[in-house]
Protein backbone atom coordinates (compact mmCIF):
# COMPACT_ATOMS: atom_id res chain seq x y z
CA UNK A 1 0.00 0.00 0.00
CA UNK A 2 1.37 3.10 -0.84
CA UNK A 3 1.76 5.56 2.10
CA UNK A 4 -0.34 8.74 0.43
CA UNK A 5 -3.32 6.48 -0.31
CA UNK A 6 -3.19 7.09 3.52
CA UNK A 7 -3.83 10.53 3.65
CA UNK A 8 -7.06 12.01 5.48
CA UNK A 9 -9.01 8.34 5.92
CA UNK A 10 -10.14 6.87 8.53
CA UNK A 11 -11.56 3.23 8.93
CA UNK A 12 -13.99 0.78 10.64
CA UNK A 13 -11.85 -1.79 11.86
CA UNK A 14 -9.72 -3.53 14.13
CA UNK A 15 -6.63 -1.14 15.25
CA UNK A 16 -3.96 -4.33 15.84
CA UNK A 17 -5.28 -5.49 12.50
CA UNK A 18 -4.74 -2.58 10.50
CA UNK A 19 -2.06 -1.67 11.86
CA UNK A 20 -0.11 -4.66 10.62
CA UNK A 21 -1.44 -3.58 7.05
CA UNK A 22 0.70 0.08 7.01
CA UNK A 23 4.10 0.00 6.13
CA UNK A 24 6.72 0.75 8.18
CA UNK A 25 7.66 4.32 9.19
CA UNK A 26 5.02 6.33 7.70
CA UNK A 27 3.62 8.33 10.22
CA UNK A 28 5.60 11.15 12.17
CA UNK A 29 3.37 11.29 14.92
CA UNK A 30 1.15 9.34 16.58
CA UNK A 31 -1.80 10.06 19.30
CA UNK A 32 -3.13 6.90 20.80
CA UNK A 33 -6.31 7.64 23.51
CA UNK A 34 -6.50 3.95 24.26
CA UNK A 35 -8.96 1.87 26.25
CA UNK A 36 -8.32 2.59 30.23
CA UNK A 37 -9.34 -0.44 32.06
CA UNK A 38 -11.26 0.78 34.38
CA UNK A 39 -12.37 -2.00 36.10
CA UNK A 40 -15.54 -0.92 37.16
CA UNK A 41 -17.38 -3.12 39.19
CA UNK A 42 -20.63 -1.23 40.19
CA UNK A 43 -23.09 1.72 38.88
CA UNK A 44 -21.82 4.79 39.90
CA UNK A 45 -24.79 6.68 41.89
CA UNK A 46 -25.28 10.29 42.36
CA UNK A 47 -26.48 11.48 46.18
CA UNK A 48 -29.93 12.03 44.93
CA UNK A 49 -29.66 8.02 43.41
CA UNK A 50 -29.41 9.57 40.04
CA UNK A 51 -27.11 6.97 37.96
CA UNK A 52 -23.59 8.56 36.22
CA UNK A 53 -22.87 7.94 32.94
CA UNK A 54 -19.67 6.68 33.41
CA UNK A 55 -17.64 4.46 31.37
CA UNK A 56 -18.90 0.98 31.43
CA UNK A 57 -18.55 -0.41 27.58
CA UNK A 58 -17.12 -3.10 26.23
CA UNK A 59 -14.53 -1.84 24.58
CA UNK A 60 -12.74 -0.91 28.52
CA UNK A 61 -13.34 -4.07 29.71
CA UNK A 62 -10.45 -6.82 30.09
CA UNK A 63 -9.99 -10.57 31.52
CA UNK A 64 -7.57 -9.34 33.82
CA UNK A 65 -4.52 -6.85 34.01
CA UNK A 66 -2.12 -9.54 31.99
CA UNK A 67 -4.50 -9.69 29.19
CA UNK A 68 -4.56 -5.65 28.57
CA UNK A 69 -0.87 -5.67 28.98
CA UNK A 70 -0.57 -7.83 26.34
CA UNK A 71 -2.99 -5.50 24.34
CA UNK A 72 -0.71 -2.49 24.97
CA UNK A 73 2.45 -4.76 24.33
CA UNK A 74 0.82 -5.15 20.75
CA UNK A 75 -0.65 -2.47 19.54
CA UNK A 76 2.74 -0.08 20.90
CA UNK A 77 4.69 -2.68 19.18
CA UNK A 78 3.28 -1.76 15.75
CA UNK A 79 2.69 1.68 16.55
CA UNK A 80 6.75 2.02 16.92
CA UNK A 81 7.18 0.26 13.63
CA UNK A 82 4.66 2.23 11.50
CA UNK A 83 6.61 5.82 13.00
CA UNK A 84 9.31 7.15 11.21
CA UNK A 85 12.97 7.24 13.33
CA UNK A 86 12.22 10.61 14.15
CA UNK A 87 8.80 10.63 15.13
CA UNK A 88 7.09 10.70 18.79
CA UNK A 89 3.79 9.54 20.38
CA UNK A 90 1.58 10.75 22.75
CA UNK A 91 -0.72 8.20 24.95
CA UNK A 92 -3.65 9.46 27.04
CA UNK A 93 -4.51 7.61 30.17
CA UNK A 94 -5.61 7.64 33.86
CA UNK A 95 -4.14 6.19 37.04
CA UNK A 96 -6.32 2.52 36.08
CA UNK A 97 -3.61 2.41 33.06
CA UNK A 98 -1.19 5.16 32.39
CA UNK A 99 2.12 3.52 34.50
CA UNK A 100 1.31 0.15 32.84
CA UNK A 101 1.71 2.05 29.72
CA UNK A 102 4.52 3.74 30.66
CA UNK A 103 6.13 0.68 31.81
CA UNK A 104 5.84 -1.19 28.25
CA UNK A 105 6.92 1.98 26.07
CA UNK A 106 9.77 2.15 27.79
CA UNK A 107 10.13 -1.68 27.87
CA UNK A 108 9.72 -1.67 24.02
CA UNK A 109 12.89 1.16 23.62
CA UNK A 110 10.44 4.58 22.82
CA UNK A 111 12.28 7.22 24.79
CA UNK A 112 10.17 9.26 27.19
CA UNK A 113 10.34 12.89 27.18
CA UNK A 114 7.49 14.72 29.15
CA UNK A 115 4.45 13.63 30.94
CA UNK A 116 1.96 15.93 30.82
CA UNK A 117 -0.94 16.92 33.14
CA UNK A 118 -4.06 17.66 31.64
CA UNK A 119 -5.74 19.58 34.55
CA UNK A 120 -9.50 19.40 34.01
CA UNK A 121 -11.11 23.19 35.15
CA UNK A 122 -14.44 21.24 35.35
CA UNK A 123 -13.76 17.13 36.59
CA UNK A 124 -16.36 15.00 37.63
CA UNK A 125 -17.18 15.20 41.40
CA UNK A 126 -16.43 11.99 43.71
CA UNK A 127 -19.93 11.29 44.41
CA UNK A 128 -19.41 9.26 47.39
CA UNK A 129 -16.73 10.96 48.85
CA UNK A 130 -14.17 8.14 49.73
CA UNK A 131 -11.32 9.22 47.17
CA UNK A 132 -10.08 12.74 46.12
CA UNK A 133 -11.63 14.29 43.03
CA UNK A 134 -10.03 12.69 40.18
CA UNK A 135 -9.20 15.85 38.24
CA UNK A 136 -6.66 15.31 36.01
CA UNK A 137 -5.31 12.52 32.90
CA UNK A 138 -1.76 11.93 32.39
CA UNK A 139 -0.29 12.44 28.73
CA UNK A 140 3.01 10.58 27.76
CA UNK A 141 4.99 11.83 25.36
CA UNK A 142 8.32 9.52 23.85
CA UNK A 143 10.17 9.68 20.66
CA UNK A 144 11.09 6.53 18.73
CA UNK A 145 13.73 6.08 20.29
CA UNK A 146 17.12 8.08 22.14
CA UNK A 147 17.91 9.08 19.16
CA UNK A 148 15.30 10.56 17.66
CA UNK A 149 15.21 14.19 16.31
CA UNK A 150 11.82 14.80 17.09
CA UNK A 151 9.67 17.90 16.85
CA UNK A 152 8.86 20.59 19.12
CA UNK A 153 7.95 23.57 18.31
CA UNK A 154 9.59 25.31 21.52
CA UNK A 155 8.90 29.21 19.82
CA UNK A 156 5.23 28.30 19.03
CA UNK A 157 4.36 26.58 22.77
CA UNK A 158 5.89 29.99 24.55
CA UNK A 159 4.12 32.55 22.06
CA UNK A 160 0.81 30.70 22.70
CA UNK A 161 1.63 30.74 26.24
CA UNK A 162 2.31 34.60 26.69
CA UNK A 163 6.12 34.49 25.76
CA UNK A 164 6.15 31.68 28.79
CA UNK A 165 7.74 28.27 28.44
CA UNK A 166 5.24 25.95 28.11
CA UNK A 167 4.64 23.94 31.01
CA UNK A 168 3.61 20.05 31.52
CA UNK A 169 0.56 21.00 33.59
CA UNK A 170 -2.10 21.85 31.03
CA UNK A 171 -5.37 23.66 32.41
CA UNK A 172 -8.46 22.60 29.90
CA UNK A 173 -12.27 22.01 30.69
CA UNK A 174 -13.46 18.39 29.86
CA UNK A 175 -15.59 18.36 26.58
CA UNK A 176 -18.59 19.77 26.69
CA UNK A 177 -21.23 22.03 25.57
CA UNK A 178 -21.64 22.11 21.67
CA UNK A 179 -18.55 20.17 21.69
CA UNK A 180 -19.74 17.33 23.28
CA UNK A 181 -21.69 15.00 20.84
CA UNK A 182 -24.69 13.58 22.05
CA UNK A 183 -27.66 11.45 20.80
CA UNK A 184 -31.06 12.12 22.48
CA UNK A 185 -29.27 13.78 25.25
CA UNK A 186 -26.86 10.71 26.26
CA UNK A 187 -23.19 11.02 25.49
CA UNK A 188 -21.92 9.67 22.31
CA UNK A 189 -18.91 8.42 23.30
CA UNK A 190 -18.00 8.32 27.16
CA UNK A 191 -14.26 9.94 26.72
CA UNK A 192 -14.74 12.55 24.11
CA UNK A 193 -11.51 14.73 24.17
CA UNK A 194 -11.87 18.27 23.67
CA UNK A 195 -10.34 19.97 20.88
CA UNK A 196 -8.07 22.16 22.57
CA UNK A 197 -6.22 19.05 24.05
CA UNK A 198 -5.10 17.99 20.30
CA UNK A 199 -4.67 21.36 19.22
CA UNK A 200 -2.45 21.88 21.50
CA UNK A 201 -0.60 18.42 21.18
CA UNK A 202 -0.25 18.63 17.30
CA UNK A 203 1.12 22.45 17.44
CA UNK A 204 3.52 21.63 19.96
CA UNK A 205 4.57 18.34 18.03
CA UNK A 206 4.35 18.48 14.09
CA UNK A 207 4.35 21.14 11.20
CA UNK A 208 1.97 21.58 8.17
CA UNK A 209 1.54 18.90 6.28
CA UNK A 210 2.83 15.94 8.74
CA UNK A 211 0.80 12.98 8.72
CA UNK A 212 -0.53 11.55 12.23
CA UNK A 213 -2.40 8.37 13.35
CA UNK A 214 -4.69 7.90 15.96
CA UNK A 215 -5.27 4.06 16.01
CA UNK A 216 -8.28 4.62 18.68
CA UNK A 217 -9.87 7.60 17.25
CA UNK A 218 -13.08 7.25 19.17
CA UNK A 219 -15.06 10.50 17.49
CA UNK A 220 -13.21 11.78 15.57
CA UNK A 221 -11.35 14.53 17.60
CA UNK A 222 -7.61 13.78 16.23
CA UNK A 223 -8.52 13.52 12.57
CA UNK A 224 -10.90 16.86 12.97
CA UNK A 225 -8.00 18.96 14.12
CA UNK A 226 -5.67 17.68 12.20
CA UNK A 227 -8.17 18.73 9.13
CA UNK A 228 -8.54 22.42 10.77
CA UNK A 229 -4.55 22.51 11.20
CA UNK A 230 -3.69 21.10 7.53
CA UNK A 231 -1.59 17.97 8.66
CA UNK A 232 -2.74 14.73 7.29
CA UNK A 233 -4.42 12.02 9.06
CA UNK A 234 -5.22 8.79 9.54
CA UNK A 235 -7.76 6.95 11.93
CA UNK A 236 -8.84 3.67 12.82
CA UNK A 237 -12.29 3.08 15.10
CA UNK A 238 -13.31 -0.35 15.89
CA UNK A 239 -16.68 0.95 16.96
CA UNK A 240 -19.47 2.00 13.73
CA UNK A 241 -21.39 4.18 15.53
CA UNK A 242 -18.05 6.19 16.45
CA UNK A 243 -16.51 5.77 13.16
CA UNK A 244 -20.17 6.88 11.25
CA UNK A 245 -19.69 10.21 14.02
CA UNK A 246 -16.37 10.95 13.09
CA UNK A 247 -16.46 10.91 9.50
CA UNK A 248 -19.88 13.29 9.94
CA UNK A 249 -17.68 15.70 12.08
CA UNK A 250 -14.82 15.77 9.25
CA UNK A 251 -17.20 16.49 6.84
CA UNK A 252 -18.30 19.23 8.24
CA UNK A 253 -14.76 20.76 8.99
CA UNK A 254 -12.79 23.18 7.02
CA UNK A 255 -8.88 23.60 6.88
CA UNK A 256 -8.11 26.37 8.01
CA UNK A 257 -6.44 29.45 5.23
CA UNK A 258 -3.28 28.51 4.64
CA UNK A 259 -2.08 31.57 5.02
CA UNK A 260 -2.50 31.70 8.73
CA UNK A 261 -1.61 27.88 9.12
CA UNK A 262 2.24 29.40 9.77
CA UNK A 263 3.60 29.51 12.78
CA UNK A 264 6.79 31.30 14.57
CA UNK A 265 10.21 29.14 13.66
CA UNK A 266 12.16 27.62 16.01
CA UNK A 267 15.47 28.97 16.99
CA UNK A 268 17.21 25.29 16.68
CA UNK A 269 15.74 25.05 13.38
CA UNK A 270 17.60 27.70 11.89
CA UNK A 271 20.84 27.32 10.51
CA UNK A 272 23.75 28.03 13.03
CA UNK A 273 25.54 30.84 12.56
CA UNK A 274 28.71 31.72 14.12
CA UNK A 275 29.96 35.38 15.27
CA UNK A 276 33.01 34.67 13.52
CA UNK A 277 31.06 34.57 9.96
CA UNK A 278 30.30 38.20 10.33
CA UNK A 279 33.99 38.69 10.49
CA UNK A 280 35.09 36.43 7.53
CA UNK A 281 32.74 38.57 5.66
CA UNK A 282 33.49 41.50 6.58
CA UNK A 283 30.08 42.63 7.77
CA UNK A 284 31.88 43.13 11.09
CA UNK A 285 35.58 44.69 11.07
CA UNK A 286 37.96 44.15 13.75
CA UNK A 287 38.54 46.81 16.13
CA UNK A 288 35.05 48.08 15.99
CA UNK A 289 32.99 48.69 19.36
CA UNK A 290 29.58 47.46 20.35
CA UNK A 291 28.30 48.24 23.10
CA UNK A 292 24.95 47.09 25.72
CA UNK A 293 21.97 49.09 24.74
CA UNK A 294 22.15 51.76 26.82
CA UNK A 295 25.41 52.89 25.06
CA UNK A 296 27.06 52.30 28.86
CA UNK A 297 29.52 49.24 28.69
CA UNK A 298 31.91 49.09 25.08
CA UNK A 299 33.59 45.85 24.26
CA UNK A 300 36.39 45.70 21.11
CA UNK A 301 35.71 43.26 18.52
CA UNK A 302 38.88 40.52 17.85
CA UNK A 303 39.96 39.58 14.99
CA UNK A 304 39.03 35.74 16.01
CA UNK A 305 35.35 36.33 17.10
CA UNK A 306 36.13 37.18 20.42
CA UNK A 307 35.55 40.54 22.43
CA UNK A 308 37.50 42.02 25.42
CA UNK A 309 35.88 44.53 27.75
CA UNK A 310 37.99 45.55 30.23
CA UNK A 311 39.84 42.25 31.90
CA UNK A 312 36.58 40.22 30.22
CA UNK A 313 37.65 38.31 27.30
CA UNK A 314 35.43 35.58 25.20
CA UNK A 315 33.12 35.08 23.47
CA UNK A 316 29.73 37.53 22.93
CA UNK A 317 27.71 35.47 24.91
CA UNK A 318 30.22 34.70 27.98
CA UNK A 319 31.65 38.10 28.04
CA UNK A 320 28.12 39.40 28.84
CA UNK A 321 27.27 37.02 31.34
CA UNK A 322 30.15 38.16 33.02
CA UNK A 323 29.02 41.66 32.98
CA UNK A 324 25.82 40.91 34.37
CA UNK A 325 27.30 38.17 36.23
CA UNK A 326 24.78 35.66 35.38
CA UNK A 327 25.44 31.98 34.55
CA UNK A 328 24.47 32.52 30.64
CA UNK A 329 23.35 35.31 28.41
CA UNK A 330 22.46 35.86 24.89
CA UNK A 331 25.29 38.20 23.24
CA UNK A 332 23.07 38.65 19.72
CA UNK A 333 20.93 40.56 21.12
CA UNK A 334 22.60 42.19 24.80
CA UNK A 335 25.05 44.12 22.59
CA UNK A 336 24.20 46.33 19.80
CA UNK A 337 26.08 48.60 17.15
CA UNK A 338 25.80 51.56 15.32
CA UNK A 339 23.83 51.84 12.41
CA UNK A 340 23.38 55.51 11.21
CA UNK A 341 21.75 57.37 13.68
CA UNK A 342 20.06 54.45 15.57
CA UNK A 343 21.62 51.67 17.64
CA UNK A 344 20.88 48.36 16.59
CA UNK A 345 21.53 44.46 18.06
CA UNK A 346 24.21 42.77 16.30
CA UNK A 347 21.42 39.79 16.05
CA UNK A 348 20.24 42.02 12.87
CA UNK A 349 23.33 41.70 11.34
CA UNK A 350 23.45 37.68 11.90
CA UNK A 351 19.94 37.98 10.01
CA UNK A 352 21.20 38.98 7.00
CA UNK A 353 22.70 35.76 6.19
CA UNK A 354 20.23 33.34 7.65
CA UNK A 355 18.73 32.24 3.95
CA UNK A 356 15.21 33.55 3.06
CA UNK A 357 12.10 31.28 2.19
Amino acid sequence: MITKNLYNKIINGDSLKELKKIPDETFDIIFADPPYNLQLQNNLIRPDRSKVNAVNDKWDQFESFKTYDKFTNDWLKECKRVLKKNGSIWVIGSYHNIFRVGKIIQDLGFWILNDVIWNKNNPMPNFRGTRFTNAHETLIWASKSKKSKYTFNYQSMKSFNDDLQMRSTWNLPICNGKERLKNNGIKVHSTQKPEALLHRIILASTNKNDFILDPFLGSGTTAVVSKKLGRYYFGIEKEKIYYQVANTRLKNTDTIQDEYLDTVQNNKSKPRIPFSSLIELGIIKPGIEISDSKKEIYAKVRVDGSIKYKQNEGSIHKVAAQILGSESCNGWTYWHYQSGNSLKPIDDLRQRLRPRN
